[in-house]
């Protein structure tokens, strides 16, 4: 099927169409709607894009646990990042570059006192560490939008079980559907804005005698949305299920991400306002480039070195050329998880897995800023040559992290305990050098044998076990439920080699040499307590309190900052969290409140320095001693009986007072967390009037925000509003069911604001432009 339409955008020269595909045919009825003589023994809100009820308000949880569960996930724009996924969650501010948010160094997430840092992900059960773009294991790198069945978020207090370092509180779990008991399987194109295009083909075996598999590809490509440069995202997903027995299975999953960009740069709010759409050189800039006298590289043993040239200066201007700012990851995440009953009451769940992480990203230096290290370096004895011009800055990373989660839980009559423990290893290799590229230039060829200067070279490794405890007390006939638990986490850190400057030179001298750092962070008792209370088949109270560890946010960052031999170990961070709340399931509608006050104790402040090689900020860290949150968040949806179930409302309002207990630096006490809007709403609605139509509009407020702790640079608040028009399944017009069409728009009024900070700067992002998108799907 051909599908043509002409979408204008103001503020862009081109026209463009976009189309996305979901996963199941005829906006996947079978698994969306409700039977009818289901809906009439269960009081709920239905829909073919509202979350199911219990999942999405956390029925039965004793923290706010909330969900995006698949029938929501359904009107998503094919190729979204996953986080943008938690963006419609209460109290969860996502920043991300683009309609898709796929640029890995543009995303930010704050939820009560956290950022995104100081959250857990874990996908299917595995652990996916800390979500650093250099050598971490962001979220959006193994999701696919069509192949999940749910993500479900706690903003303030994770379940004790839950495979993390990283977390303070906050835990976002993604699962994927299972493989279908039918053969078949989906095609998908999806052309957009920017020059979208991307595909999606997913194969299923369907049930062979207890084994069931499929296999998904998808590819994208799209130009950034300012300035030159493209993105383009190869990505596998494979999952395959043995049932020996209805008690007993065996699940691999496979996960290969393929990602290459092009930089984009952040800058000032004045630049933005000179021009919103400024981005890096497309071509090399005239009159930036001058030769300088001859030079002579000297041997060690004083004679002169054959291969002299004529060096090129570069000032800061001349480093802006796009195809020398590239970003390069190949992750590969397997799984293999086995599930049976030892008994007639205790399960057991384990789950190894294996991940090789692999690339490299690249930004320029200039002449005059190489010459200086290479002077130090040179006459400190190390093997450099001579810098040529523009200088080809490499930082390569790689390594593997391997684990195994291991968990018990066992039925008795007014208790189900769980207990269980987890083991991991990380393992984490980074370099950095300056290359020369010939004849000085930024577009020459890059000479892999002429080192100009040397940075890093180190190795680090994290070994983790965590080991936890639960038990949930049944009481009051079943209405109240009692949560105790107990976690214990110890992480071993260690990292070897050149950290930074001064283990290769110091003063034009010999530097510390190579070296070999680190420390242990652990914490034995960790308590968690929370109750939940049926006040009747519809409402329920519930409140929690829970202290986390955590590894210090940035400890890469922290221990090769080359300052001494040895640098003070950094205290590992600390968080109580405390909620009391109320959800309601109504025929109508449906609701969860939740306040909350976290204290967080040795946090690490990430803040930002201006790196004069890239013109970038780079991140450090500072203990800022405690701070604190508190406030609310409500979120609901609404069906109005006036309309049939024809039309819904959703909302949430999310407020938060976040602030210094202690003052560091120039940052007084009672100073407001950098990144930290007080409000966040959103609001939508939803008509679906047939079977073959459902429309939503949608607006988000993220109310203005301070992006330093001094209070010095201010954010405007803003609104954005997303639509779309799914079309499809049964129909009066003669199209097939297993056919069907959507067009999504995001940023409808084409609002031009900054989104995006570097804490601690004045360096912002902003937010993009208009965006089209057209879905079509064909499931088989």
């Amino acid at each position: 099927m051909h599908v043509t339409k002409t979408i204008f955008r103001p503020t862009l020269l081109s026209v463009s169409l976009a189309t996305m595909f979901t996963v199941v045919p005829a906006f996947s009825q079978e698994a969306a709607s409700v039977d009818a003589s289901e809906s009439a023994e269960k009081i709920q809100v239905v829909g073919r894009r509202i979350s199911e009820t219990e999942i999405a308000i956390g029925t039965g949880e004793v923290t706010n646990t909330l969900a995006v569960t698949r029938e929501a996930l359904l009107s998503a724009p094919g190729g979204i990042s996953g986080l943008k996924m938690l963006e419609s969650l209460p109290g969860f501010n996502v920043q991300t570059d683009g309609a898709l948010g796929l640029y890995e160094f543009g995303n930010s997430v704050n939820v009560r006192a956290f950022n995104l840092s100081q959250m857990g992900f874990v996908l299917n059960g595995v652990p996916m560490g800390r979500s650093d773009a250099f050598g971490g294991s962001p979220i959006f790198r193994y999701v696919d939008n069509e192949n999940l069945a749910s993500v479900v978020a706690s903003p303030g207090a994770g379940d004790v079980s839950a495979p993390s370092y990283s977390t303070l509180g906050p835990i976002a779990s993604y699962y994927s559907i299972d493989p279908s008991d039918h053969m078949g399987g989906m095609m998908s194109l999806t052309v957009g804005d920017d020059d979208l295009q991307r595909s999606f083909v997913k194969l299923e075996t369907g049930d062979i005698d207890g084994f069931k598999a499929y296999v998904s590809r998808s590819k994208t490509d799209s130009d950034l949305w300012r300035g030159p440069g493209t993105i383009d995202r190869e990505h596998i997903e494979g999952k395959a299920v043995y049932a020996f027995s209805a008690e007993t299975s065996l699940e691999f999953s496979y996960v290969s991400n393929d990602f290459f960009d092009y930089d984009s740069p952040s800058a000032t709010a004045a630049t933005f306002a000179n021009d919103y759409y400024y981005g890096y050189a497309e071509s090399i800039p005239e009159g930036c480039v001058s030769a300088q006298p001859q030079v002579y590289d000297f041997n060690q043993d004083g004679s002169i070195d054959d291969s002299d040239f004529t060096p090129i200066f570069t000032g800061s201007n001349c480093t802006s050329y796009y195809e020398d700012r590239v970003n390069v990851r190949d992750d590969t995440l397997y799984s293999l998880q086995f599930d049976t009953y030892i008994s007639d009451n205790m399960q057991f769940t384990g789950t190894y897995y294996f991940e090789d992480k692999a690339g490299y990203g690249v930004s320029p230096d200039s002449y005059t800023n190489t010459l200086g290290i290479y002077q130090r370096q040179a006459a400190a004895g190390l093997d450099v040559v001579h810098p040529r011009g523009v200088q080809y800055g490499l930082s390569s990373v790689g390594g593997d992290r391997k684990g195994l989660v291991a968990g018990f839980s066992l039925e008795l009559d007014n208790n189900h305990i769980e207990f269980g423990a987890w083991r991991e290893k990380d393992t984490y290799n980074r370099t950095q050098k300056r290359l020369n590229k010939t004849g000085g230039s930024a577009d020459g060829e890059v000479i892999s044998d002429e080192v100009a200067y040397y940075r890093r070279d180190y190795t680090s490794v994290r070994e983790t076990t965590q080991l936890y405890l639960k038990d949930t007390i049944s009481l009051l006939d079943d209405a109240l439920k009692l949560e105790v638990g107990l976690k214990s986490l110890s992480v071993d850190y260690r990292l070897d080699g050149y950290r930074d400057y001064n283990d290769y030179e110091i003063n034009s001298q010999v530097g510390y040499g190579p070296q070999s750092v680190g420390g242990k962070f652990s914490k034995h008792f960790l308590p968690s307590i929370g109750a939940v209370y049926s006040v009747n088949e519809t409402d329920q109270l519930f409140a929690s309190f829970s202290q986390n560890y955590a590894l210090p946010q940035g400890t890469d960052d922290i221990y090769s900052l080359a300052i001494s031999f040895e640098p003070e170990t950094p205290e590992g961070e600390e968080a109580d969290n405390v909620e009391l709340g109320y959800r309601t399931n109504q025929e109508t509608f449906n609701a969860a409140l939740a306040l909350f006050y976290t204290r967080f104790d040795n946090r690490l402040f990430a803040s930002n320095v201006l790196n004069p090689a890239t013109q970038q900020p780079e991140a450090f860290y500072i203990n800022g001693g405690a701070s604190e949150a508190y406030g609310f968040e409500l979120s609901g949806v609404y069906q109005p009986e006036m309309f049939e179930k024809a039309l819904y409302l959703n909302a949430n309002i999310s407020y938060k007072h976040a602030t210094l207990i202690d003052g560091f630096g120039a940052n007084p006490e009672g100073s407001k967390l950098a990144d930290s809007p007080d409000w966040i709403m959103t609001g939508g609605i939803t008509y679906e009037p047939t079977e073959w139509l459902v429309a939503n509009v949608s607006a988000k407020y993220t109310s203005s925000r301070f992006t330093d702790y001094a209070e010095t640079y201010e954010m405007d608040s803003y609104t954005i509003v997303s639509a779309y028009i799914d079309l499809g399944g049964v129909n009066p017009f003669g199209m097939p069911e297993n056919v069907s069409l959507r067009f999504n728009v995001d940023n409808l009024f084409d609002k031009e604001v900054l989104s995006f900070a570097f804490v601690g700067s004045a360096f912002y992002r902003p937010l993009n432009p208009r965006n089209f998108q057209a879905s079509l799907t064909v499931a088989f």
